[in-house]
């Protein structure tokens, strides 16, 4: 569950002002709004990436406002993927279960298990370097979620990808989204995404979050 309670993010003369949000648990939430009005700032204030002025913040009912990053159980997507350059596609999936020293054998089942949910089983052993915006999604999310997070954030995953790659991502997305309920809120300006995934849509417009109903 993502509950966002009076937020307010002021930078220079951008500025969010007493932002509600609340997507239940394993609930697929979608953020839209305009280029500009602060749908990842708002996101990357979730995952603890930039500061706020106020207010709070739950995740899966813990109170994680002044909590690191690594402390929030989140999984997070940025929109290009961010992938490490110098590391192997198995590398990249098993990498959040590295850092938080897994047992190894732990890691190789969990990204064996990722790979295949994926369909990316056949680049495990490649590098970021020539991989498609597809494949490079499809290797974030899967780093995404090796950890077992409470929570998912996708900031614009798809916004590189042509209709074909797109229509495939949604429909992975939806897969994964049933094989592992995990609530997610998911950054789009597309409708089509929004209405082939969301269960909830927000849209944030003029410093102000509104619920579609």
């Amino acid at each position: 569950m993502i509950e966002i309670e009076g937020l307010c993010i002021q930078q220079g003369e951008f500025a969010l002002h007493n932002v509600n949000l609340c997507v239940k648990p394993n609930r697929y939430g979608v953020l839209m709004g305009r280029s500009g009005s602060g749908k990842t700032s708002l996101m990357e204030v979730i995952c603890g990436l930039r500061p706020l002025k106020s207010g709070g913040i739950k995740l899966a009912g813990v109170d994680v406002t002044r909590r690191r990053p690594g402390e929030r159980s989140i999984g997070y997507v940025p929109q290009d993927g961010a992938l490490f350059p110098t590391m192997s596609v198995r590398d990249q999936v098993g990498f959040g279960m590295r850092v938080r020293l897994a047992d190894p054998k732990r890691i190789r089942s969990r990204v064996d298990e990722l790979s295949k949910l994926l369909g990316i089983t056949h680049l495990l052993d490649r590098r970021p370097k020539g991989l498609s915006g597809g494949e490079t999604q499809r290797v974030a999310i899967g780093r995404a979620l090796s950890a077992g997070p409470s929570i998912l954030c996708l900031d614009e995953p798809l916004s590189a990808l042509d209709d074909v790659a797109r229509n495939e991502m949604i429909g992975l997305l939806k897969d994964l989204h049933r094989e592992m309920p995990v609530t997610t809120l998911h950054i789009t300006h597309h409708l089509t995404e929004a209405r082939e995934l969301a269960d909830d849509v927000f849209i944030l417009e003029d410093g102000k979050l509104s619920q579609q109903q």
